[in-house]
């Protein structure tokens, strides 16, 4: 297989500063012998990106953690920020596939736990900022950056409190990083004033019906509405939000139909 760029370009910047490209990065869900994956994820420096955001799920294995920092290695030589997903603090574990079409009434089917700290040790020795219900400023090519970000929705480790408030006036840009859009994440970051909402999670839908002159995702695996599952959209009371399908699944459900692995490339200018 291989990974599909959505690109995008977004005003939101002063005249008087460069573009910025950010990759988007997210849902790898990797395990050790997933060759093919590993080998696309490798080409993505080749994008040259100016910043990365990796919106969590990782990992889907205990031994995962060598692979995805092989994987990721030209990477980690771009300024990066990251948070994580429930699939970083828990193998996945089969669950029949139709009950992501059912209504999210909270319980989850949690698999064995996975070296989590570590993952997170080992990004943050590469250079890339934890977000998990964190907040802090960086520069990248003379853009002052505002970034905050919650920790696992779909598990509800988010906690905005620590990380809310109006956004930083000085800044050039503000954004928000989050695993799994949520409405209540969505809300309370569009309260905040911020420019950019960056997550993952949904697979944009990993499973699309034909659809007049594309495809129609039957599932979001939160409430966010489907016909967000992927993709750059932006409601009159938000922020943008960018919303990545991903790259790789879960090893209990290996296919994705009418939705390729996917980063996103997205030039703000």
């Amino acid at each position: 297989m291989k990974i599909k760029v959505r690109t995008a370009e977004i005003k939101l910047l002063l005249p008087d500063k460069q573009s910025l490209k950010i990759l988007h990065i997210s849902d790898l869900h990797l395990v050790p012998n997933r060759k093919w994956e590993i080998s696309e994820l490798r080409k993505l420096s080749d994008l040259e990106p100016d910043f990365v955001v990796g919106t969590g799920d990782f990992i889907a294995h205990e031994n995962a953690i060598e692979p995805l920092f092989y994987a990721l290695d030209e990477l980690f030589k771009i300024p990066g920020a990251f948070v994580f997903g429930s699939n970083d603090y828990y193998a996945p574990k089969f669950k029949n596939p139709f009950s992501y079409l059912k209504r999210d009434h909270g319980e989850r089917k949690l698999g064995k736990r996975l070296p989590v700290e570590t993952l997170r040790s080992r990004f943050i020795s590469n250079g890339w900022l934890d977000l998990n219900n964190e907040k802090c400023e960086t520069i990248v090519k003379n853009i002052k950056l505002e970034l905050r970000g919650t920790d696992d929705a779909h598990l509800e480790l988010d906690n905005y409190d620590k990380v809310s408030g109006k956004r930083d006036l000085t800044c050039d840009l503000s954004i928000g990083v989050t695993h799994a859009p949520y409405l209540r994440v969505i809300s309370v970051m569009a309260k905040d004033n911020l420019d950019l909402i960056f997550a993952g999670h949904t697979h944009g839908g990993q499973i699309r019906f034909p659809w007049f002159s594309g495809s129609k995702a039957l599932t979001t695996n939160c409430d966010l509405p489907n016909w967000r599952s992927r993709g750059l959209t932006k409601l009159s009371t938000e922020p943008w939000l960018n919303v990545s399908a991903g790259v790789g699944y879960s090893p209990y459900a290996p296919v994705r139909f009418a939705c390729p692995p996917e980063v996103s490339l997205i030039t703000i200018t």
